[in-house]
């Protein structure tokens, strides 16, 4: 079974197991070092493929927060030909390492996909 969620303006292909790195999630969606993602766009089991409008309603992913690290540095340079002008700036997005524990469907979602 997998799963595509968004979260941070971006779509992760997940499922059960993974470890990925996202955008910092709000402290809303995270308790006690878990998280519950319910921006689920399509869940593929075994034999079914329930895809939202534009998110699966009654699907959520859980997942454990495994800690907070720097993404790479990014490097933004500004130059203008013969004006002796130049400015360097860095950036490190700040990202989440979680870890996707279980990818759950309420079964009144699958009997309202079905019909």
């Amino acid at each position: 079974m997998f799963a595509i969620l968004e979260t941070g303006g971006k779509q992760y292909k997940v499922a059960e197991g993974d470890i990925l790195e996202v955008e910092l999630l709000s402290a809303e969606l995270v308790k006690k070092d878990t998280a519950s993602l319910t921006t689920v766009m399509l869940v593929q089991g075994d034999k079914e493929v329930l895809i939202g409008d534009p998110y699966v309603k009654h699907a959520k992913v859980k997942a454990k927060v495994l800690g907070e690290v720097k993404g790479e540095k990014i490097r933004i340079v500004k130059y203008k030909p013969k004006k002796g002008y130049k400015k360097t700036q860095g950036h490190r997005q700040k990202l989440q390492r979680i870890q996707i524990e279980k990818i759950e469907v309420k079964s009144a979602a699958k009997a309202k996909e079905t019909e």
